[in-house]
């Protein structure tokens, strides 16, 4: 059986965070407070740095630029209507599960914003893994009703997590 994240690390300094342990931590949260199996789901989460990310932020959006997290959804759940929830991913079999998609972080950016707001880095870590695995399941942030629901649902999940609400 394979695991709910495999978390590939490019920058030594997400190992002394733990941003695997991390990771799965914020992902199971993620899907239990969706109401999902636990089983029959991936994900990855590469932890990078800012000129890695900046490179995938240009690629990807063209935006040249250092950022926080970037996500890459496998299948499009959302419904395309402001403040509905999307659609439900189907788990795959316990040995072919199905992927929710990839998402990567850069510690730079993650570190000076964490800092900034006086949080303690690993609950900014935990933040921004709990919004990109949201992002993968379909949930935005394009419109103020979207917004509304992912981050309802953000600060919920966080608050299972004994992590502050971010917001």
């Amino acid at each position: 059986m394979e695991p709910l994240v495999d978390c590939v690390i490019e920058d030594v300094r997400w190992e002394a965070l733990g941003l695997e342990a991390l990771s799965l931590r914020a992902a199971e949260a993620v899907l239990v407070a969706l109401g999902l199996p636990l089983q029959g789901f991936t994900l990855c989460v590469m932890g990078c740095h800012d000129a890695r990310i900046s490179v995938l932020n240009a690629d990807f959006r063209g935006k040249p630029t250092p950022t926080n997290v970037l996500s890459w959804p496998s299948e499009e759940l959302s419904e395309g209507v402001p403040g509905i929830a999307p659609a439900r991913p189907l788990a795959g079999e316990a040995d072919e599960p199905w992927s929710l998609g990839d998402i990567a972080m850069s510690y730079d950016t993650c570190a000076r914003e964490a800092e900034a707001a006086g949080k303690p880095l690993a609950d900014h870590v935990t933040h921004l893994v709990v919004h990109g695995v949201l992002h993968l399941l379909g949930y935005d942030h394009i419109d103020d009703a979207d917004a509304a629901l992912m981050e309802k649902h953000e600060v919920a999940i966080l608050a299972t997590l004994g992590v502050d609400d971010p917001y």
